[in-house]
């Protein structure tokens, strides 16, 4: 089995142990013919984001917003790969997708900027009122 040797760097700052990685491999589907049947080229990739001591808490917790429905109850993010044929490759592939992943957590929020709504928009709200109040108005007796 192929070892990850050394630690993953994460945008320079923050690296992760490879040791926290733990891979499962299953049978995939799609192309491949008769080897898909007997041939566990699939990867599953489990990373335990509470246990890890590689990142510290705040990353922690976004990742497991922008996880979603990758991430377990308990805390464990699981990405499948198995988009190539090779188990080598599905392994990069799941690798690389969860590097993805916990970049976009570390990278800085942008701040959202409040503006004020277009002329267009304020111009329909107030000629819907206008037109309202003169549907009220008709109703009133002369």
């Amino acid at each position: 089995m192929n070892r990850i040797s050394g630690r993953i760097s994460i945008l320079g700052r923050y690296t992760l142990d490879p040791a926290e990685l733990n891979f499962s491999f299953i049978h995939g589907s799609g192309p491949g013919g008769q080897n898909v049947n007997k041939v566990s080229s699939a990867v599953q990739l489990r990373f335990d984001v509470g246990k890890s001591r590689s990142l510290p808490d705040f990353i922690k917790n976004r990742l497991l917003k922008l996880a979603g429905n990758r991430a377990s109850r308990r805390g464990i993010i699981i990405v499948e790969a198995k988009r190539f044929r090779s188990q080598a490759y599905n392994r990069k592939d799941a690798i690389g997708r969860l590097l993805a992943l916990i970049r976009r957590a570390v990278a800085p929020q942008k701040r959202r900027i409040t503006g004020s709504p277009p002329s267009g928009s304020r111009e329909k709200r107030l000629a819907g009122k206008r037109r309202r109040a003169y549907i009220k108005k008709l109703r009133r007796i002369p």
